[in-house]
């Protein structure tokens, strides 16, 4: 079995703002994963698979409050709680497709969600499981076969507006990179130096780079 991960690339969001002393609360919400399309890694997931593991994953994990999923992209099938930044609180069929919603939690990487989603970032959701793949006749996708086992509808990921975004937060000292102590002081000033030395050639490449590091520090 390999680890599978596929990725959609943007969600809504819904912000409900504070109330009566109650926190203001973020959830994304968009469509999670898709059924009978090749996707831009070249598989396809046929209904019947992956509505019968949605319909698991739902019982097993949405209804008792435990469908949690981390900010990034882990390496693995397990999710790590105490990287979780999110909870799914939804995830339904609509056609061949499964629209889910997840609320952003008041966690370490769940703050930092929210402060992506002030500064306007884009953000997308990526699926990860566990499955074997079968070549088409034709070879031209892998089908997901019967064994898939879904471990979380949905991670948080970025697109590349987000890293940029961070680095900017970054650069300017912003209140949220240093929410909870996240970050330690010697990382951000080294990713500091180091973008600030990148020669307009290497600048995006090196944002990439130091985004990447930052993340993998929390």
């Amino acid at each position: 079995m390999k680890l599978i991960c596929e990725l959609q690339e943007s969600v809504d969001y819904e912000l409900i703002e504070e109330s009566a002393g109650k926190p203001k609360q973020y959830f994304i919400e968009g469509i999670f994963m898709q059924s009978e399309i090749k996707n831009k890694n070249g598989r396809l997931y046929p209904l019947d698979v992956l509505e019968k593991e949605v319909n698991r994953y739902v019982k097993e994990y949405v209804t008792p409050k435990r469908a949690f999923g981390e900010l990034g992209h882990p390496d693995g099938p397990t999710v790590n709680l105490d990287k979780a930044s999110h909870m799914i609180t939804s995830l339904v069929k609509e056609g061949k497709n499964f629209v889910g919603r997840a609320k952003i939690l008041d966690t370490p990487n769940g703050n930092i969600v929210k402060s992506f989603i002030d500064e306007g970032c884009m953000l997308g959701v990526s699926s990860r499981g566990m499955g074997t793949l079968k070549s088409e006749s034709k070879g031209k996708s892998q089908v997901v076969q019967s064994d898939f086992f879904l471990a979380t509808a949905a991670d948080i990921v970025a697109d590349p507006s987000a890293p940029n975004a961070f680095v900017e937060g970054i650069m300017e000292g912003k209140e949220w990179v240093w929410d909870n102590g996240l970050l330690r002081e010697q990382d951000v000033e080294r990713a500091k130096k180091n973008i600030e030395a990148a020669s307009s050639k290497q600048l995006e490449e090196v944002k990439l780079r130091e985004f990447s590091n930052l993340m993998s520090k929390l």
